[in-house]
């Protein structure tokens, strides 16, 4: 079986019901935010590495990861 990278916004939140559809991922942003609130830029870059391997470990699936890494790429 072929996996495929989500792309569509799938973020929520067990328990937590939504009136919008973006707020979910709105929250993630603003936690996101407050993450690196207050870091210098290499803190900020580590905090950065730590989430992408802590997430990737996560999703484990290497082909999704691959297919992310070539998709993160695209246009930089």
């Amino acid at each position: 079986m072929t996996s495929t990278l989500t792309l569509s916004p799938n973020f929520s939140e067990a328990g937590k019901r939504y009136f919008r559809a973006f707020s979910p991922g709105d929250d993630f942003y603003e936690s996101l935010i407050d993450a690196h609130r207050d870091l210098t830029d290499e803190q900020s870059a580590m905090l950065n590495a730590k989430l992408i391997l802590l997430l990737a470990n996560h999703v484990g699936d290497l082909t999704i990861l691959r297919e992310a890494l070539l998709r993160a790429r695209e246009d930089v």
